[in-house]
């Protein structure tokens, strides 16, 4: 919106270096300030008017947000001399700028720009031959930088490497290149390097997860559940590296997706795929079901005290201080949806598939209608979920507010962060043991502890894991016909598309439960199943049934997923994980360093594939 009395005008650089004879008094020759940080820009605001100015900003993202003040301009002195004011304004999203006079307060102009990195800027006020008429002028003074080039520049060179080695296994597959390097060697160690899963893939030995005892009778191995892992992994460590501190490689403020909020849904995903498969194959090879819930729980048990022990964020300043120890966590999360949906599929799980008849009409539902119990128990635990999301009383706050407190809402309800879920983990954890830095603190300024990983949100883990548990039910019942398995992955994928777009009314922020990686929210879990549904079919046909690729070199890491997943976090800040750069506030050392960081992992993980090596608890 914009005052009926204002002029607002956006001159590109060619425009303004020839409006400069008219604007004697302009200096366009600012240099890049010598203070700006990463995701910055230099902002000038000149003002010829009489006034004061105050100038206030609220990014694009932040929704229905009070402006935050970023400064005030003093008044002109005199003719051709305008007050001014350097600014360092956000350059991650687009923002609003609106310029008020100082003494009533009475708004100016409003300008809406993004900025780019380290971009040097000028926005002009003054009275035109109307004195009543104000023009504002948003002028570029020097271009930025294109800060998303190492981005580009990384991803050409892994396509790169990625190809000379597809070709490079495709030539060694021949004869007479194979005996020439044979005989360049002369050792069996390059033979057997050329045989190497590297090259061609292999589908024997046990379906399993690390956090999965061993399966008592071998089984096809599905390669493209390990490699589904391994992707999940890996970005989950880049992106908890820093990603090469770029905005989309972090966890949104509140609703809405980035690359950050998809990784560990689908892990949980994959490891509820994972369990169906290893309580069948155990069951089949004759293992009791009380003997597999004790081992169940005692694994659940080891995983939460590694994560709270563990992979803790305050363990490397010391001492475990007891009164701040964060209770919940990534691992404790997975430690929880694991005890359930396996505790779950035990109760259900058919230890001889083949003597199920398919003759019956309700054949086509197989996977869902032998499971009845489990599925009734798992949508009992959502109603819980609506009912104490929806309906829980929270002081102070409005029943069922879902939004992110803070600036958020006009300021109405700034210690209402997280509404109910936010509340019990309050009630029943404390707050100095939930997370003390949300992510709504970037662009909410929310001042709440919050915890993503709390009480409530793991109602809604169950659910993710149990949907892939329903993968894996499919993957067992129809094993021997891939197009069954692939048209009920794409028909779950739809269903929960549908679904997601019915809550959320396909946007970000208006619908009835919107995407939330926080709050753990329904439509956050429906939308990544469904991406995880279709993610896994275009893996599953690649690599074992159209067997055109083997997995590598996410399938190392997919093997051993908690070895990497504590290493990454324990030795995070050891060299040659992290070491000090020359440029801190720079894209690309910070982006080369994470990529380091997370490929070294990839190579320690090949190797004690190598070595056969496996951490499972």
């Amino acid at each position: 919106m914009i005052h009926p009395l204002v002029r607002i005008t956006f001159l590109p650089t060619s425009a303004r270096r020839q409006d400069t004879g008219k604007r004697k008094y302009a200096d366009f020759g600012h240099s890049k300030h010598v203070g700006l940080k990463m995701d910055e820009a230099l902002l000038t605001v000149s003002n010829e008017l009489e006034t004061e100015i105050l100038v206030s900003w609220r990014s694009e993202r932040c929704y229905q947000c009070l402006y935050q003040l970023l400064g005030v301009v003093p008044a002109g002195s005199s003719p051709g001399q305008p007050g001014s004011a350097d600014f360092s304004v956000s350059t991650q999203h687009e923002i609003t700028l609106q310029l008020n006079s100082a003494p009533e307060a009475q708004e100016i102009c409003k300008v809406q720009f993004h900025f780019r990195e380290h971009g040097n800027y000028s926005l002009w006020m003054k009275n035109l031959n109307n004195v009543s008429l104000t023009n504002c002028s948003l002028v570029t003074n020097s271009d930025p930088v294109n800060s998303n080039m190492p981005i580009l520049v990384a991803f050409f060179v892994f396509v790169g490497l990625a190809l000379i080695f597809a070709v490079g296994c495709r030539v060694l597959r021949f004869g007479v290149v194979r005996g020439f390097v044979l005989r360049i060697s002369g050792t069996m160690e390059t033979e057997r390097l050329i045989n190497s899963e590297l090259g061609s893939p292999r589908t024997d030995g046990l379906v399993t997860d690390n956090i999965l005892p061993s399966p008592a009778n071998a089984n096809r191995r599905l390669r493209s559940l390990d490699t589904f892992r391994g992707i999940s992994l890996v970005i989950m460590v880049f992106v908890n590296y820093g990603g090469g501190r770029y905005w989309f490689f972090r966890h949104s403020s509140w609703n809405g997706l980035t690359v950050a909020d998809l990784v560990f849904p689908w892990f949980v995903f994959i490891m509820g795929t994972s369990i169906a498969l290893s309580i069948n194959s155990m069951l089949r090879g004759g293992a009791s079901r009380s003997s597999l819930l004790k081992k169940v729980i005692w694994r659940s048990a080891q995983l939460f005290l590694i994560g709270v022990f563990i992979i803790n964020p305050n363990y490397c300043l010391g001492p475990l201080s007891f009164d701040k120890l964060r209770i919940p966590g990534v691992l404790q999360r997975l430690a929880w949806s694991y005890l359930v949906v396996a505790s779950l599929d035990l109760l259900v799980a058919r230890g001889h598939l083949d003597i199920l008849t398919t003759d019956a009409w309700w054949s086509p539902g197989l996977d869902i209608i032998l499971y009845w119990p489990a599925w009734v128990c798992v949508l009992l635990m959502e109603i819980v979920w609506l009912c104490l999301t929806f309906l829980l009383p929270v002081p102070d706050c409005p029943t069922g507010y879902l939004g992110p407190g803070g600036i958020g809402d006009m300021g109405l309800h700034t210690n209402c962060t997280g509404g109910a879920a936010g509340y019990i983990d309050r009630r029943l954890l404390g707050e100095q043991h939930i997370y003390q830095s949300p992510s709504s603190k970037v662009i909410y300024a929310t001042k709440m502890p919050f915890d993503p990983e709390g009480v409530l949100g793991s109602i809604n883990s169950v659910l993710m894991a149990f949907l892939g548990l329903q993968a894996g039910k499919i993957l067992l019942h129809y094993r021997d016909v891939p197009t069954s398995v692939i048209s009920r992955f794409l028909i779950w994928g739809l269903l929960l598309g549908a679904v997601s777009a019915v809550l959320t009314e396909c946007s970000t922020d208006k619908g009835f439960i919107p995407v939330n990686k926080n709050l753990w929210s329904l439509s956050y879990v429906t939308t990544l199943a469904c991406f995880a549904f279709v993610l896994l079919v275009l893996i599953y046909y690649t690599i074992d049934v159209k067997k055109w690729w083997s997995g590598a070199p996410f399938y190392y890491p997919g093997m051993n997923s908690i070895l990497v997943y504590v290493g990454h976090e324990v030795f995070e800040d050891y060299f040659p994980f992290r070491w000090r750069m020359a440029n801190s506030q720079s894209h690309a050392e910070h982006l080369i360093q994470n990529i380091l960081a997370t490929s070294l992992w990839v190579v320690i993980s090949y190797i004690l594939y190598r070595k056969r090596i496996f951490w499972k608890i």
